[in-house]
């Protein structure tokens, strides 16, 4: 096969972009990207398109490399959470030549890559950013333009198919467990009873609910309850739920209850709190259902926490693997493109757990985009309230090391554009 360089006259130039939500490792794959792009000899300029696939259809591009100046600068931003250059949720359309609309919004595009002489795209980003990645390629190869689009996956719900798992994961799985630790800790301090009830995100998938089961390989029994929404696809049984919360309260003061917050009780309307331009819906509020109907059952002490958007962007808590293997992937799709693929998204394929080791391969992005990877059964116990040790055990590598935060008056330094 043809390297890029190659197939060009010339030095070419390169943009990233990120999308979708926030984590606290998608800078590090923009940290991997930029060294992997500027110490390639065929690469000349480093842009970073602002807000997404929004920022290239509207031509704002940022020159990376004469922001990112030091050693020290990249350093800070792989320990940056949330997305730098700004996020967005952007649904490209088909390309339809007979459609003026879709032809002038890809047009947009193919005007700032060429007015930018960029060579190659990297999207940082989940399940519909990988959509983003099939529909653009697909639309540059059919116009004939030699332009080179790689996708970096990217989602805390571990969702996304053809890699074991996704950058990000693994730091939001250790707040998880750390905050429900904290939370266990709390609740034990009284003679009373009582039951929380703590809301994890996992819209359609509950892999970073089940998670929170990494507190076993430490002694800790708690959570007592795990609930996701792959066990219970027909509908939450809330009278078995209520059944299970009696179970563990006769052997527990403190009953401690993880629970997805896409599960979707049989016995009410779930409220759905608008959707995004990919019609994926906002969902809230399952455990403070849950929390009423356990207060009217039981009559004990119940309190529900919702972790929201917090468990997003801990980087405060941010595991050292998740960090590192997310700048490896960033700079994996570099050499990717650079070796003249396009149509493409990075993965991980585990070679094994103990000694923990992955690699990065290629994937066609066709294979991630708009699909999602669900927790498996097989890793969910019998009774439909718990995960198995081979979940554990798989989950354990992915939370391992601490990442050395950088401090300023007490508080954790953040890199940003505008400083």
């Amino acid at each position: 096969m043809s390297t890029l360089s190659e197939n060009l006259s010339k030095r070419i130039n390169i943009a990233v972009a990120q999308s979708g939500g926030p984590t606290a490792a998608i800078n590090s794959s923009l940290a991997g990207v930029f060294r992997a792009a500027r110490d390639n000899p065929d690469i000349e300029r480093i842009y970073g398109a602002v807000n997404g696939i929004e920022g290239v259809i509207g031509g704002n591009l940022v020159p990376l490399d004469s922001i990112l100046t030091s050693e020290s600068d990249i350093e800070l931003l792989k320990k940056t959470p949330s997305t730098v250059l700004g996020s967005c949720r952007y649904k490209l359309a088909e390309y339809d030549p007979a459609d003026s609309v879709t032809e002038s919004e890809y047009m947009n595009i193919i005007n700032t890559f060429e007015e930018y002489g960029i060579g190659a795209f990297f999207y940082i980003g989940g399940n519909d950013s990988m959509d983003t990645v099939m529909k653009l390629n697909r639309y540059i190869r059919a116009v004939g333009k030699d332009i080179k689009v790689i996708g970096v996956p990217k989602t805390i719900d571990n969702d996304l198919p053809c890699t074991d798992h996704t950058p990000g994961f693994g730091s939001a799985a250790k707040y998880v467990a750390t905050t429900l630790q904290e939370i266990i800790r709390d609740s034990r301090v009284y003679s009373i009873q009582s039951i929380t009830i703590v809301e994890i995100m996992g819209r359609n998938a509950g892999w970073l609910t089940a998670s929170s089961s990494v507190l076993r390989a430490n002694g800790e029994p708690a959570p007592h309850l795990i609930y996701l929404p792959e066990s219970c696809p027909e509908g939450f049984d809330t009278e078995k739920f209520l059944e299970d919360v009696s179970r563990m309260m006769k052997r527990y003061r403190a009953v401690i209850i993880a629970v997805s917050e896409g599960i979707v009780p049989r016995d009410r309307d779930y409220v759905k709190l608008g959707a995004d331009a990919f019609g994926h819906t906002d969902n809230s509020g399952v455990a403070k259902y849950l929390e009423k109907i356990c207060r009217d059952k039981f009559g004990c002490k119940v309190r529900s926490v919702e972790l929201n958007v917090m468990q997003r962007c801990g980087a405060h808590i941010a595991s050292l693997t998740d960090i590192e293997e997310a700048e490896k992937i960033g700079a994996a799709a570099v050499h990717c493109a650079m070796d003249g693929e396009s149509g493409k998204m990075m993965g991980f394929r585990r070679i094994s757990s103990e000694p923990y080791r992955v690699e990065i391969i290629p994937f066609d992005v066709e294979m991630a985009a708009n699909a999602e990877k669900f927790f498996p059964e097989k890793w969910i116990t019998r009774d439909l309230c718990d995960v198995t040790m081979d979940a554990m055990n798989y989950f354990l590598p992915l939370i391992q090391g601490e990442v050395q935060t950088e401090y300023r008056n007490g508080i954790p330094v953040h890199f940003r554009l505008n400083q």
